[in-house]
């Protein structure tokens, strides 16, 4: 999942930005609403948080500005204005939900799964795929009945091949799915992450490598939930 934080108090922005990033999302952080929504442009995002109170552009005014984008991006506010009538105007608005704050970190993370699995045409809880079974809100992975304890990363690497699955999916798109806008390009971490991975999932090989193309699950897909 990839998460767009904005929210002008820097320091609150990378703590939410760093924690979120713990739990195996890929997050950008804006401080303002110019800023924001030139990444909007951009990047493909599933969440924005969004802090109402916005140098540049406010947050009313940006909120409006993605819920008529083409591509339904979720928006949670988080903002200090949480009275009933201030949560009931930022949901006219077209916020998907609203918290306040001083909030609970756990509390942010879950609705920032729950407006994922919302988002139209979202995935399903549920991933199978050659023997693998992941379950994306327990955070859990399996093959052939066998847990797999996986790395945050390797998890949301899993996640994503897996959701493109038969598809191929490039270094690249791996970086900006799992990763965030600062990776570095030439880096080795998707070839490392994958290899560990492969460790993980064991014989016979499911990830197939096309060079110059990238990498796919190979295997017989089941439905999902």
């Amino acid at each position: 999942m990839r998460v767009l934080v904005v929210e002008d108090a820097r320091p609150l922005a990378e703590v939410i930005a760093e924690g979120l990033r713990d739990q195996g999302m890929a997050v950008d952080v804006a401080y303002d609403g110019l800023d924001a929504a030139a990444k909007l442009d951009t990047n493909a995002y599933d969440v924005v948080v969004l802090d109402r109170d916005l140098p540049g552009i406010h947050g009313d005014t940006l909120c409006q500005m993605i819920i008529e984008r083409e591509s339904r991006v979720m928006v949670l506010m988080l903002t200090a204005a949480d009275s009933p009538g201030d949560r009931v105007r930022g949901l006219v608005l077209g916020a998907d939900d609203y918290l306040g704050k001083p909030f609970h970190f756990p509390e942010l993370v879950l609705r920032i799964r729950a407006l994922g699995r919302r988002r139209p045409a979202a995935r399903s809880r549920t991933l199978r795929t050659a023997g693998i079974e992941l379950d994306l809100l327990g955070r859990t992975a399996a093959r052939d009945g066998r847990h797999l304890d996986l790395s945050v990363k390797e998890f949301a690497v899993l996640e994503a091949l897996l959701s493109a699955s038969p598809a191929f999916l490039s270094a690249e798109d791996l970086l900006e799915q799992v990763w965030d806008e600062h990776a570095d390009p030439f880096t080795n971490t998707v070839t490392v992450t994958i290899s560990r991975l492969r460790r993980k999932l064991g014989d016979p090989p499911v990830i197939a490598t096309t060079p110059g193309v990238g990498y796919r699950i190979v295997g017989p897909a089941a439905p999902p939930d």
